[in-house]
């Protein structure tokens, strides 16, 4: 997995993955975020369109992150999740725990 961190004017920041979000890779990601998460008020926008599978592991990451940035007063937010990602959090029931937005310019317009 390919883990990339784009900070923004506003103190937003763009966490674009590329490739599997697994058991192998989860350690990265849960690195990058929890760095993104200790700042005050974080916002964060992970775009997932890169992402070729995900899974139970890939999903907690997600999830932690989510309660981090919320509980912090921020917002954390999805984008561009392939076909196969969407389904899987709406099987899942995450498709109504996140905001998932179609771009990465639509989620953070949000």
């Amino acid at each position: 997995m390919h883990v990339s961190v784009i900070g923004n004017p506003d103190d937003s920041v763009v966490v674009a993955l590329r490739g599997n979000l697994d058991l192998g890779n989860g350690t990265v990601l849960d690195t990058t975020l929890a760095q993104i998460l200790d700042r005050p008020v974080p916002r964060v926008v992970v775009d997932l369109s890169g992402v070729d599978f995900c899974d139970s592991t890939g999903l907690s990451s997600l999830i932690v992150a989510h309660k981090r940035a919320e509980a912090a007063g921020g917002w954390f937010r999805l984008a561009a999740p392939s076909s196969w990602l969407r389904g899987l959090l709406d099987t899942v029931g995450l498709g109504i725990a996140f905001t998932i937005y179609p771009t990465v310019a639509d989620a953070l317009a949000g």
